[in-house]
């Protein structure tokens, strides 16, 4: 897996200070920042009329960084400021302006707004005449950057203080942060690039999951050893022939227990009447992993189909159905698995196993893998996962038309093939989202859960 260090508004304070002590003034620091701003606007924008609008602490200083390489650039820059710079780092950032700075309150607006007025680490809502003052000048620009965050939503958890514009680009400094990927945060920022301002990020304990690298088959390859994946089928036999039709891009044998014929030929298709024949047909070395839950149904031929998934000695990808019957009582079988499970839950399905977890989406996760010793990928346009070690990673923004029926099933199916790869449960989780999410994008709106396996196949 590739990814990136996402940092906390306390790791970020710790990774500047860390710098700062090793020898790098923070003025410094503000320069590499509001050179990568100004280097940012550049690129995307050119050259239009621009108004910064700084705050009085240190992202405004790095707004008045921009400004002045901005305008040696050429662009016809303006700077408006909502009161007088408050660090001794911003003042002399201002200092280096030589232009004039107008009043927040009256500032005309121009083509591009930047905004610099507060990044990481705000904990209050703007005060109202000034968050009416950003959408204002917001919606009479062409184009909105954000600096470091957008103003007006909280770094951590992603939630929206007060109401923020919509940007097109948000400068990310050092390092994105939980609230360029959480939701409802993360639809404002729009793009998000990341400026390099020379701190060390250390051992991150959140991260965003990145393109997925399998190795290619070699030479000595065959069907098994490209990893055996079994689904179980129950009451919609649809959504288990999804979740196969899917775990058949990455695997190199996929079985599917249950009725019916359909399906691609290569599809081995094995009869499973009931709990104790799947779990004969479970009890073979040869399998990678076993996905349960797409369309099983709720009933008590399902529940002896689930106890026959979870007595067997393969790893397990849960969902759907059967993350509502664990929700009886069943969480506390899976701390006696052979392996490793991963739960893939929505929010209504997280809320019947898990109860009400006060926090954000990333502290719920955690909360949940340790609570169930499991894998947790609690979905959505935010996914997060989680690990029982308390590790985490985070999807970029999900397209919005994932939002469709079987989708979930064809996740399931991925996971299910990458694990039996050899992945282990967070990497496989990780990886299937990647591919899930990157099908869904070349598919386009309009797609339907059975066309994300033909571009799962292009992307590998």
């Amino acid at each position: 897996m590739t990814s990136r260090p996402i940092l906390t508004a306390s790791e970020m304070r710790a990774a500047e200070e860390a710098a700062i002590a090793a020898g790098t003034p923070v003025e410094v620091l503000m320069e590499r920042a509001g050179a990568g701003v100004a280097e940012a606007a550049w690129r995307y924008a050119g050259v239009p009329p621009t108004l910064i609008v700084c705050g009085p602490g240190n992202n405004g200083g790095d707004g008045y960084v921009a400004a002045r390489i901005l305008k040696e650039r050429g662009v016809p820059v303006h700077v408006a400021a909502t009161a007088e710079p408050r660090t001794e780092a911003s003042r002399a950032a201002r200092s280096g302006w030589t232009g004039p700075v107008e009043d927040f309150a009256t500032a005309r607006p121009r083509p591009l707004l930047i905004d610099a007025l507060f990044g990481t680490g705000l904990a209050r809502p703007l005060d109202a005449a000034m968050s009416a003052r950003l959408i204002e000048l917001a919606g009479a620009a062409r184009l909105r950057i954000a600096v470091d965050l957008p103003s007006g939503v909280s770094t951590d958890d992603g939630a929206v203080l007060s109401p923020v514009p919509d940007y097109e680009l948000t400068v990310a400094l050092g390092a994105i942060k939980p609230a360029h990927r959480l939701q409802p945060a993360a639809r404002h920022c729009g793009l998000v690039a990341v400026a390099d301002i020379g701190i060390g990020l250390g051992e991150a304990r959140i991260s965003e999951i990145g393109a997925m690298r399998l190795p290619p088959p070699g030479p000595d390859d065959h069907k098994y050893s490209r990893g055996m994946v079994a689904v179980a089928a129950g009451d919609m036999a649809g959504a288990a022939l999804l979740a196969a039709t899917a775990a058949q891009r990455l695997a190199g044998y996929v079985l599917l227990a249950g009725d019916g014929r359909e399906g691609p030929s290569s599809l081995v298709r094995r009869f499973a009447p009931n709990g104790p024949a799947l779990g004969r047909l479970l009890d073979d070395g040869r399998i990678g992993a076993v996905v349960i839950g797409p369309g099983l149904g709720r009933d008590r031929e399902a529940r002896l189909r689930l106890d026959a998934a979870l007595g067997c000695a393969h790893p397990l990808i849960i969902d759907a159905d059967a993350l509502i019957l664990l929700a009886d009582g069943g969480l506390r079988r899976l701390k006696r698995l052979h392996q490793l499970p991963i739960l893939t839950p929505h929010e209504g399905e997280f809320a019947r196993l898990f109860g009400e977890i006060p926090g954000s989406k990333i502290d719920r996760a955690r909360i949940a893998a340790e609570r169930s010793h499991a894998v947790v990928l609690l979905k959505g346009a935010d996914s997060v996962v989680a690990a029982p070690d308390g590790r985490v990673a985070i999807a970029p923004p999900a397209p919005a038309w994932l939002a469709s029926a079987g989708t979930g099933d064809v996740l399931a199916g991925l996971i299910g093939a990458a694990r039996a790869r050899g992945l282990d449960a967070f990497e496989a989780a990780q990886a299937a989202l990647w591919l899930h999410g990157e099908a869904a994008r070349r598919a386009g709106p309009g797609l339907i859960a059975d066309d994300l396996p033909a571009h799962i196949a292009h992307l590998l």
